[in-house]
């Protein structure tokens, strides 16, 4: 990435998150574009599915996954409400089925968050989804966020390591990249050396997902990096398409041999609405 294209990244990246939201700017995501200097894996994710209703909770567990992270804002709810889409009722609930109740976490920019003040919003969509929410003083994918997840799960009656976790949202700069960070962190390297490391090594974070059938192979580079393209609601479109872009062409500069296939096997479909049902409208990221 040139100098000129990634000033203008960030420029763009920094008028989103004023433009589109009414949060305080997010300066651990404005940072994300000079780690890709350095380590461009950082933003890939594990596994792309349109929605959480594609995604096989059960068999998740089964591979040896304990405890899910998930995005609230376009990837549970519509941005900045607090009920759960209609759509992803079944599927919240199975999810919740599969990991039981406290081992599934809401992250969120908003809710729990500096700006909830007092916390009213975090109570708000605890009640509604039925999920405990993160309080965390710095915005994800902030290491101290990170951090904080750590604690909870580690605090939790069955403790949950790292590597035991999916981290499920619909934004690369900060779902994804907390995915990353979290495994890294898990091994050891903080963000200097994350920064100075070779992006493009072998083993690196897509590469180092295996399709294995054991569950000790499918989470020994957990956790497992989950990115939902689909919207329910239109907003930071601009910066949605380039986040997308810049997966694209990273992914296209990586040896094929250094690409291991997706963990499919976590992968459903979903079946057609019923006849006479009208869906909400939905976009594709």
């Amino acid at each position: 990435m040139t100098a000129s294209g990634l000033n203008a990244f960030v420029t763009c990246h920094k008028v989103s998150y004023i433009s589109t939201t009414r949060m305080p700017l997010n300066l651990p995501g404005l940072l994300v574009p000079f780690q890709l200097l350095f380590n461009p894996r950082i933003i890939l994710p594990n596994l792309v599915v349109k929605d959480i209703r594609h995604l096989d909770f059960r068999a998740l567990k089964e591979a040896g996954y304990c405890g899910a992270v998930f995005d609230k804002d376009n990837c549970l709810t519509l941005p900045h409400k607090d009920e759960l889409v209609p759509e992803l009722r079944d599927a919240w609930d199975e999810c919740r089925d599969a990991f039981g109740e406290g081992n599934v976490l809401i992250v969120s920019n908003s809710a729990g968050s500096n700006s909830d003040t007092g916390g009213i919003q975090a109570e708000s969509v605890k009640r509604s989804l039925r999920a405990p929410v993160l309080f965390h003083s710095t915005p994800k994918p902030g290491y101290s966020c990170i951090k904080a997840i750590q604690r909870y799960f580690s605090s939790l009656r069955t403790p949950v390591r790292p590597e035991q976790l999916i981290v499920v949202g619909d934004r690369v700069f900060t779902d994804v990249v907390l995915a990353n960070r979290l495994r890294n962190l898990e091994r050891g390297s903080g963000l200097i050396y994350q920064c100075f490391r070779c992006g493009f090594e072998r083993g690196g974070t897509i590469g180092t997902e295996n399709d294995a059938t054991s569950s000790h192979k499918s989470i020994e580079n957990g956790p497992l990096a989950i990115w939902t393209t689909g919207v329910w609601k239109r907003e930071a479109t601009f910066m949605r398409w380039c986040e997308k872009k810049l997966v694209d062409i990273i992914q296209r500069r990586i040896p094929l041999d250094e690409i291991a296939p997706a963990p499919t096997r976590f992968i459903k479909e979903v079946p057609p609405p019923p006849v006479g049902t009208r869906p909400w409208k939905f976009w594709r990221g």
